[in-house]
């Protein structure tokens, strides 16, 4: 999943960033202990961050009606704006805890619970006057407006009539207002010495070139919009309207941030970890915290990675062995069979295409497999597209956005296919399942349609529950018979690959590990080509806690499966175990506390 990653928190689904519906929550009657209060109360809270979030409305859907207006519109990111987004989210979280849990039910006590720690996590980047820990810089290889927001105009505002269109040319000259408050954000922030690390600048500035050397007229920018119009009709000039605002307003703006970053590269301090940073090593720990939801300290999520590398390294080591592969290390047979021909797509438009064939096989082939697992089975849509080239170069691997709330769009899986040799065959089929089914897409689409949970509830991702789930089901896939002979190879190669992170992302955040040394670890380890490799560890140092979510998330989700079939013994059952996705999403300790209910609710049953 883009977990955006556009998101501020793992949490947070919205940026809550305007005055006037925060002043109307200050107003609200007095929250009591009934679970309709609270029912009401975290609506009301949805309602109100939609109405101050056009980039959720559009997300979302939810940009029509009294809401229209919001299409026209991005998201404030002012400094003013941002402490109103602060101010908001310490009087939900007050109103939250005001209403007595134990005037609630069990179901409604959780979502009280999931929704109190919703806000708390909001405002944990205050010590440490931020905006996020898991973000702490604002321009980065793989965040920052020049990254998202063309993104966004592309793949979540629709141009279905001459209002959106309209509307795309508006959010265009917002888009240079957003730079410009990013850029001043950025400013502000680098006397502390809150700056990324130098090659990150470098490869920023790279994609802001790719995104700026484009003539205005035939622009990314501009020909989503003249495109989209033409093949829905929509009569105008749109494509010399929107190159006209790109030339004059967008390219300014953006040669502005550049600059900035220009000035700012031989500032940066040395190294590559957030321990570079004021308060580095509280700040770690708070942004692990806040990604696998547990209290595990950057020590103990050290030797935990250390010692399941070890252990699947042993698993695949005995499979590559019996197939003739040779090396000294895990690595080095798995670099030998990922430049196995057999395994290499053409680096071509062909062999793209054959990929993204090969991808949907695989995506149908599981969906047909899941009620073996899952009772009443989504079926919402799915498309697997191509990451877009221009974004490419920062961008994941793979990753999921979920369809908006009104069915206008599909969900989408993107697939990074900026070189082939980078995913062999035998490696696609678990990042299949970890992104489309039975992973982010089965589990949010559950979610999505959980009756009886707050749309605030529904909508959220936590990054140790979701990724945690999503890496459970390349397992459970694996039992639903998903994967042909070598296949298997990539699900375990897969789970090494997030073991690794565990001690990479501790390595470099924690214990001071430089980037290369980081890379090589990946090399030796894991058996990722040494682009990708690096690309990964660039993301991590970055972003950092959150790629530990993944595999701590799978730790306990299995932990708890086994905890649940040990005790229910024929009275477990998978589809019985996995009802829990309708609940929606939750941190690992409330999950935790909630399968314990549901244990103890069958045994008496």
């Amino acid at each position: 999943m883009k977990r955006r990653d556009f998101l501020a928190t793992t949490a947070s689904v919205m940026a809550v960033s305007a005055a006037g519906p925060f002043q109307a929550l200050a107003a609200t009657s007095s929250a009591t202990s009934t679970e309709a209060d609270l029912a009401r109360l975290l609506d009301n809270l949805f309602e109100q961050g939609i109405d101050m979030s056009p980039e959720a409305a559009t997300s979302y859907g939810l940009d029509k009606g009294a809401r229209a207006p919001l299409k026209a519109q991005l998201d404030d990111e002012s400094d003013a704006a941002y402490a109103r987004r602060v101010a908001f989210n310490k009087q939900a979280l007050a109103r939250i805890e005001a209403i007595d849990a134990a005037g609630l039910g069990t179901m409604a006590r959780n979502q009280r619970d999931v929704a109190a720690w919703v806000f708390r996590q909001r405002l944990i980047s205050e010590p440490f006057d931020l905006r996020s820990v898991r973000n702490p810089y604002p321009i980065t290889q793989r965040g920052g407006a020049y990254f998202s927001v063309p993104d966004f105009l592309n793949t979540q505002h629709t141009v279905e009539t001459p209002a959106d269109a309209e509307a795309y040319l508006s959010r265009l000259s917002e888009f240079a207002r957003v730079l410009d408050e990013e850029s001043a954000y950025q400013r502000s922030i680098a006397p502390r010495g809150i700056i990324a690390p130098g090659w990150s600048l470098d490869l920023a500035m790279k994609q802001m070139r790719t995104l700026r050397e484009q003539p205005a007229a035939s622009s990314g920018l501009v020909d989503s919009l003249a495109e989209r119009a033409q093949a829905k009709d929509i009569a105008g000039d749109w494509r010399t309207r929107a190159a006209k605002i790109v030339e004059s307003e967008v390219y300014p703006a953006l040669d502005r941030q550049y600059a900035l970053l220009e000035d700012l590269h031989g500032q940066t301090p040395e190294g590559d970890g957030v321990w570079r940073l004021p308060q580095g090593e509280a700040l770690y720990a708070a942004a692990l915290r806040d990604s696998i939801t547990t209290d595990l300290s950057p020590d103990e999520v050290h030797r935990i990675g250390l010692e399941q590398v070890a252990q699947i390294s042993a698993q695949l080591s005995e499979i590559l062995t019996r197939r003739g592969m040779t090396g000294a290390t895990v690595g080095d047979k798995l670099t030998a069979l990922n430049t196995s021909p057999d395994q290499l797509y053409a680096n071509t438009d062909e062999g793209r295409a054959a990929m993204l064939a090969d991808l949907n096989k695989s995506y149908q082939g599981m969906q047909a497999r899941l009620p073996r697992a899952f009772a009443d089975v989504p079926n919402e849509p799915l498309e697997i597209r191509r990451v877009p080239p221009e974004i490419e170069e920062g961008a994941s691997n793979g990753y999921y956005y979920r369809a908006p709330l009104d069915g206008s769009r599909p969900a989408i899986y993107w697939i990074n296919l900026r070189d082939t040799k980078d995913r062999p065959r035998y490696q696609l089929p678990s990042l299949t399942y970890h992104e489309g089914v039975p992973g982010h897409h089965l589990q949010l689409s559950y979610a999505g349609n959980a009756e009886g949970t707050p749309l605030l509830l529904r909508t959220l991702f936590i990054s140790a529950y979701g990724e945690g789930w999503a890496l459970y089901s390349e397992q459970l896939a694996d039992e639903l018979g998903g994967y042909e002979d070598i296949e298997r190879v990539g699900y375990l190669q897969s789970f090494l690959f997030r073991a690794a992170r565990l001690v990479v992302d501790t390595g470099i955040h924690s214990k001071r590990w430089s980037r290369e040394r980081a890379t090589q670890y990946f090399i030796d380890n894991v058996g990722l080509t040494q682009g990708r490799s690096l690309s990964e560890i660039q993301r991590y140092c970055v972003t950092p806690g959150q790629a530990c979510s993944y595999k701590i998330g799978h730790n306990k989700w299995l932990e708890l499966r086994q905890r649940a079939q040990a005790k229910l013994g024929d009275k477990f059952s998978l589809p019985w175990f996995h009802e829990i996705l309708t609940e929606g999403l939750m941190p690992l300790e409330l999950l935790e506390r909630r399968v314990d209910q549901r244990i103890a609710e069958r045994l008496k049953s």
